[in-house]
């Protein structure tokens, strides 16, 4: 596919709404711009979620919402108490 836009003078662009419904756009998602060579690539933005996954393996049982909170919490605790101690 291949559309053209306008930049405006505050450097806005329209989407046109071929690419849009290609990439499964609506009006409040966000997007990324990859610079590779000398192309601005348009990609649908993905969360942190997306981002992330699979980086850390467990191998535990499922946690639920509350569960994983709480843990992040703890190890978050944990790690700033020993980062005090190494600094005091």
């Amino acid at each position: 596919m291949y559309v053209t836009g306008k930049v405006t003078r505050k450097g806005q662009v329209t989407i046109p709404a071929e690419a849009r419904k290609a990439l499964g756009l609506k009006e409040g998602d966000k997007v990324s711009f990859v610079l590779k060579d000398s192309a601005l690539v348009v990609e649908k933005a993905k969360s942190w979620t997306e981002l992330t996954k699979g980086i850390v393996k467990y191998k535990g049982p499922t946690l639920s919402a509350e569960e994983l909170r709480e843990a992040t919490e703890t190890a978050i605790a944990e790690d700033v108490m020993e980062r005090m101690r190494r600094n005091a």
